[in-house]
């Protein structure tokens, strides 16, 4: 016999309740409640400036052989399951961001595109849907700045059928990705593979756009409060971003490393998505250098979700620590 007790009797009205504002099927609701995550935004202030980091997601694979080229693989996933990992497999997250400074509200990288979430049954490709639930309509973003042109970072530039994603806004590339990936000769000379594909993504996103992009300069302030920064090696042109307001700052740091647990940690290391992995590891610690000594807040694209944090630098490398969840907007 079951006996009814108040936290049964609770649980079974709020149950109720919810099923009937939703106006779904008891079924439909077990399958939501056990398979989907609740949205995927995190606000905060930097300054008078608002952030909102907004996920695209998580694309896990199995570990390469070669995902760092200047380790062996079993080293690699010995330093995965130290952090408590699966060390068979990778998980890569993506964040771009969302900035609100006065009357501009503007992306930095747009994420793998919602043409995307479907080729990877939901795992990645939901910046677009997570954007609709906090609040942020795509048509009033007024500017989109790209960091690089791999297509995590630029193929959310499009619509699934090839229209531009953000209508109104105006599209900033880094004058000297520009000039890279689009010189004829550079395709011509670039090796089959990654860098072949890259030319061709890069292009197919572009040309779709009629190349209607505004490029920018380093180290000049490309929107108000935000300054772009060369950090070259992950690609020709890869560029990072400071967010200033007052006396607070936010490095934003693209992809001067990849998942902090192998880069930050170690700088050394190479991933295999460097194009000039010297000039990259260069970069990396140049920068990190300063973030850790100034106690700079950074903000990393495949950092975990909402992936912002402070950098302590230790004998060997670099240590993130995760900045606490804020339940309200400080």
């Amino acid at each position: 016999m079951t006996h009814a007790t108040r936290r049964t009797v609770m649980a079974g009205t709020l149950a109720a309740t919810a099923m009937a504002v939703t106006r779904v099927s008891p079924a439909s609701a077990q399958e939501d409640a056990g398979t989907r995550q609740t949205p995927g935004y995190y606000r905060y202030r930097v300054g008078d400036v608002t952030v909102t980091a907004v996920t695209d997601g998580v694309n896990t694979f199995p570990l390469p052989e070669r995902f760092v080229v200047n380790a062996p693989r079993e080293e690699v996933a010995a330093a995965l399951i130290a952090d408590f990992r699966d060390g068979a497999t990778l998980s890569v997250p993506y964040t771009p961001l969302v900035i609100e400074t006065g009357s501009r509200r503007v992306v930095i990288d747009t994420g793998n595109g919602e043409a995307a979430f479907q080729s990877s049954k939901g795992a990645f490709g939901q910046f677009q849907t997570n954007l609709r639930a906090a609040g942020i309509d795509r048509a009033a973003i007024d500017t989109v700045v790209i960091s690089h042109f791999h297509g995590d970072h630029v193929n959310g530039l499009l619509t699934p059928e090839g229209r531009p994603a953000f209508p109104n806004a105006e599209i900033l590339v880094p004058e000297a990705e520009w000039a890279y990936w689009m010189d004829d000769g550079a395709m011509s000379r670039a090796p089959a593979g990654r860098l072949q594909d890259g030319f061709r993504n890069s292009r197919r996103v572009f040309d779709a756009l009629a190349r209607k992009v505004t490029p920018y300069a380093w180290d000049k302030e490309i929107v108000p409060g935000l300054t772009a920064l060369g950090t070259p090696g992950h690609t020709p042109g890869h560029t990072s971003f400071l967010l200033a307001s007052g006396d607070k700052s936010l490095f934003v740091q693209s992809d001067l490393t990849n998942i902090p647990v192998l880069f930050a940690r170690r700088p050394g290391w190479h991933v295999t998505f460097d194009q000039d992995p010297v000039m990259a590891e260069a970069a990396r610690r140049k920068a990190y250098d300063r973030i850790a000594a100034e106690r700079t807040l950074l903000q990393g694209f495949h950092y975990p979700f909402p992936a912002v944090a402070h950098l302590e630098k230790t004998t060997v490398g670099y240590r993130e620590v995760l900045v606490p969840w804020n339940p309200v907007l400080r």
